[in-house]
């Protein structure tokens, strides 16, 4: 602790050099040539965005003043023919993905039973056999208890 003592007699005089005390400070904490060079990049582009934007607003206003009325008088076309484009778009993009959809499915389907082995096709025939062994047993299960539940049914009502 001893060591650590600030007093008066231990800090560097800075009344005969405060200049040079101040650049000293600054050579500390200058940034390097990367760092300005990414500080003048933000600033260039910031500048031509702010820019950009203000046309944009400037020429959105400027449109609105020249060509509301005309859009004003004229909506009563302009509606319902936008109506029917957005319909027409709609119907046109539904149609087209449902033909796409229909190919896929129609290449997929043609692929299976070539025997070409398209994605998802193991689990179609995992699928099947599954079916095909719960169907096996029910039929096993229907003939070993189906005639259990006629004679149930014969002692329930006796004249069926």
């Amino acid at each position: 602790m001893a060591d650590r003592q600030t007093g008066p007699a231990q800090q560097p005089s800075r009344a005969g050099r405060p200049a040079a005390s101040l650049v000293a400070r600054l050579q500390e904490h200058a940034p390097n040539s990367s760092q300005v060079v990414g500080f003048l990049t933000l600033v260039v582009s910031g500048a031509i965005l702010l820019a950009l934007t203000g046309l944009t607003l400037t020429g959105s206003v400027m449109g609105l003043v020249f060509f509301g009325p005309v859009i004003l008088l004229s909506s009563p076309i302009w509606v319902p023919v936008a109506a029917a484009l957005f319909v027409l778009a709609a119907g046109s993009l539904c149609a087209c993905g449902a033909a796409v959809a229909l190919v896929a499915g129609a290449t997929w389907t043609y692929r299976y039973f070539t025997g070409r082995h398209p994605v998802g096709s193991g689990r179609v025939d995992y699928a099947r056999s599954r079916i095909a062994d719960t169907a096996s047993h029910v039929k096993d299960y229907a003939r070993d208890y189906g005639g259990y539940l006629q004679n149930r049914t014969k002692d329930a009502a006796p004249g069926a």
